[in-house]
């Protein structure tokens, strides 16, 4: 087994960012990776991942739910519908973090998301750039952080009207929504997605 995975006192194999902390290991044990396939759902996971830019996961996932809160459950016609209160409103909220250009991007984003439905919806859209194979990576070093679709993934987004969609926020996107598959081999999640094999 590599050297990457810590096998827990449940006796399962995972990478050491989501052995310890419990908030991690649940969301690793049963969301990670796993395929997102709704426009809400996937709306919310482009969404943090804009706010987790320069930020640990851990941080944005214990603010999720103050996220969820400050951002209507981010349907995106509510969000849309911000207003420049809105914004200051929310940037007056403790609980989440209060980052004017990530606010603003959500807006965008959430009006870029309607717009999107004319063209097959944003759920379509972006798992259009699943990649014909997966990385198998062994070590944290061997997992990449960018690739070519996450490449043409954001700029296909920002030509459609979205902001802070760059490469290796997208690349983050694709592994959280289960678009590739970037668990270790050897980890217990490995495969478990359903759109790739073992």
């Amino acid at each position: 087994m590599s050297d990457a995975l810590i096998t827990g006192d449940d006796g399962l194999a995972r990478p050491a960012w989501a052995a310890t902390d419990p908030l991690l290991r649940e969301y690793y044990d049963t969301e990670w990776g796993m395929p997102v396939r709704d426009e809400r759902g996937l709306f919310e996971r482009l969404s943090l991942e804009a706010f987790q830019s320069g930020l640990s996961w851990a941080t944005i996932l214990r603010k999720r739910p103050a996220f969820r809160q400050a951002f209507a459950d981010f349907e995106p016609e509510a969000v849309a519908a911000f207003t420049d209160a809105d914004v200051e409103r929310l940037m007056t909220d403790a609980a989440i973090v209060r980052n004017r250009a990530k606010i603003r991007a959500a807006i965008t984003n959430a009006n870029a998301t309607i717009t999107l439905r004319d063209n097959g919806g944003l759920v379509d859209f972006v798992w259009s750039f699943q990649p014909e194979q997966t990385p198998a990576p062994r070590t944290l070093a061997e997992i990449p952080t960018t690739s070519s679709e996450s490449i043409a993934l954001s700029k296909a987004l920002r030509k459609a009207g979205f902001t802070f969609v760059g490469p290796t926020t997208m690349h983050a996107l694709m592994e959280a929504v289960g678009i590739i598959d970037t668990h270790l081999v050897g980890s217990h999640r490995r495969g478990s997605s359903g759109v790739w094999p073992a």
